[in-house]
């Protein structure tokens, strides 16, 4: 079983897989531990075969093979910031993306500190616009990333919060109540936005699980990468408790100061997240959503 997934993990990459061992999956992806020649270890992403229990089925404006690039894409483009490290893109095909192994390690209180500070100045490193010249992938679900109004509040309602409104009404997660606030929020975006930024290169689903601690130093992985608004990222890593928040925020504002009243704003960059859950998830999250749109009216 072993040696005919590490065959065809070779096939699949062209890379000199010796060993391959399934570590679980998420999102329809099988998530595979390699050991390459030279003993060097990665980790791949592998779409399971079509008609297979668990397999994407892919979704309107996108497929596997556009998921598994928009991340390569995404993982090279933050890493020419040279601030944040990711892991290096060994290969990326139609079925898999292989990436280079991050050793787990444990977040210290510099560590995070420092994380912040590099953290902005990727976020510095900045973007020709808002959104990205490759298709977004949001977890499962296709991200639109193509330009449209070059300010960034009409930009967010336009590209992140109506297409999952509309997506979780769709599938009964948002009663009208919850939906008609979140419309609310879109009304009124530039009011709600604060003053204008230029388009910073982001993450785009920077929640704690995507960093990780390794050598004394955060990395990212699993990447929504664009050009958008830099408390966007530091709002996903409050939403779930990203630790020692409190020195990421420390060194992020030491190295380049946040904007005047970026607390308050804090919900508003949560909504599309939340929104992307209720999509996913269903109406566990309706009272998130909810409360999130409350919040960032009441901002």
């Amino acid at each position: 079983m072993m040696a005919s997934l590490a065959g065809r993990m070779s096939e699949l990459t062209g890379l000199p897989v010796r060993e391959a061992r399934v570590a679980g999956s998420q999102h329809g992806y099988r998530h595979v531990m390699l050991t390459l020649g030279g003993r060097r270890r990665a980790f791949a992403k592998v779409a399971s075969p079509a008609g297979e229990p668990g397999a994407p089925a892919g979704g309107p404006g996108g497929d596997v093979s556009d998921a598994f690039a928009a991340e390569a894409e995404g993982l090279r483009w933050l890493g020419e910031a040279g601030a944040v490290p990711v892991p290096e893109v060994l290969a990326v095909t139609r079925s898999a993306l292989v990436i280079s192994m991050i050793q787990p390690g444990q977040a210290s209180a510099s560590a995070a500190f420092g994380f912040g500070a590099a953290l902005a100045r990727m976020h510095a490193a900045g973007a020709d616009g808002f959104g990205a010249p490759w298709r977004g992938f949001i977890a499962s679900l296709p991200l639109d990333n193509s330009p449209g109004p070059p300010d960034w509040p009409q930009w967010y309602a336009e590209r992140r919060l109506l297409p999952y409104l509309r997506r979780a009404v769709d599938l009964g997660a948002l009663r009208t109540g919850d939906a008609q606030l979140v419309e609310t929020v879109i009304d009124r975006i530039g009011a709600l936005a604060g003053p204008p930024e230029p388009a910073s290169r982001i993450h785009g689903d920077c929640w704690a699980g995507n960093v990780l601690w390794s050598g004394g130093r955060a990395w990212l992985i699993d990447p929504a990468a664009h050009g958008g608004h830099r408390e966007t990222d530091l709002a996903m890593l409050a939403l779930f408790g990203a630790p020692s928040l409190d020195r990421i925020l420390a060194g992020y504002n030491d190295t380049v100061p946040l904007a005047a009243g970026w607390r308050a704003r804090v919900p508003l960059h949560q909504l599309h997240p939340l929104l992307v859950h209720a999509c996913l998830f269903g109406a566990s999250y309706a009272g998130q959503v909810r409360a999130a749109a409350q919040a960032a009216l009441a901002g």
